[in-house]
C-alpha cells in the first residue's frame, strides 16, 4: 500500500468538500466522517443510521488493533448526520451504494476511487486515499495548536514519534515552529 498524505489547509478540505457533495450526499458525509471522527476506512463503512442518529457519541472497535474508541460527534458533524439520516431506518448502512439496497456499504476501493476523482477534479496533486482523511484530522488538530500526545490518544496510537510522521509534520512545519518562537 502507497503512503498518503493528510490533506492540507481548510481551502483545500473545502474544496474537497465540495465537489464530494457534487458527486452525492454519501460522498460528502464519509468525507467529514472520516476527517471528524478520525477513524480508518474499515472503521467507518460498516456504521449503520443506529450508530450515529440522534447520538452523542459514535463507538468503534477498531478493526486493526482491536482496541476500542468512543469518540463525541461535534456539533457540525452531528447537523450533518441528522440532515443525511432524517430519511433513513436505523438498520441501514450510513454509507450504502446510491442504487440498490441499502443493506450493504460502498467498498474502500470504491470510495479511493471517488477521492481520486475530486482530487483530479480540483487538481491536487499529492498522494491521496482514504487514509488520508484520518491523517488530515491529526495534522488540523497539530496545525491549530494540539498536543501531539493529545493527538497520538485521539487517532489511538501507540507512539508519539509515529504520530508526527503520520499526520506529516514536515521539516517546513518544524522550522516555522521554531522561528515563532519567542522566549
Amino acid at each position: 500500500m502507497n503512503s498518503v498524505e493528510p490533506i492540507r489547509g481548510k481551502n483545500t478540505i473545502n474544496k474537497f468538500a465540495q465537489v464530494l457533495r457534487s458527486y452525492s450526499e454519501r460522498d460528502y458525509v464519509l468525507f467529514l466522517t472520516g476527517i471528524y471522527l478520525g477513524r480508518r476506512i474499515s472503521d467507518i463503512l460498516p456504521l449503520k443510521v443506529k450508530d450515529v442518529k440522534d447520538r452523542e457519541y459514535v463507538y468503534f472497535r477498531e478493526s486493526k488493533k482491536n482496541k476500542e474508541a468512543y469518540l463525541k460527534i461535534n456539533k457540525k458533524l452531528k447537523k450533518v448526520f441528522k440532515d443525511y439520516c432524517a430519511d433513513m431506518d436505523g438498520e441501514d448502512y450510513l454509507f450504502a451504494p446510491l442504487k440498490g439496497s441499502r443493506d450493504r456499504h460502498i467498498t474502500r476501493q470504491q470510495y479511493w476511487n471517488i477521492l481520486n476523482r475530486a482530487a483530479s477534479q480540483i487538481g491536487y496533486r499529492d498522494k491521496i486515499g482514504c487514509h488520508s482523511l484520518r491523517k488530515t484530522l491529526g495534522h488540523e488538530l497539530y496545525s491549530s495548536g494540539v498536543d501531539i500526545t493529545m493527538i497520538m490518544l485521539v487517532l489511538n496510537q501507540d507512539d508519539v514519534n509515529y504520530t508526527k510522521r503520520y499526520i506529516g509534520v514536515t521539516a517546513d512545519e518544524i522550522n516555522n515552529a521554531l522561528e515563532r518562537l519567542s522566549l
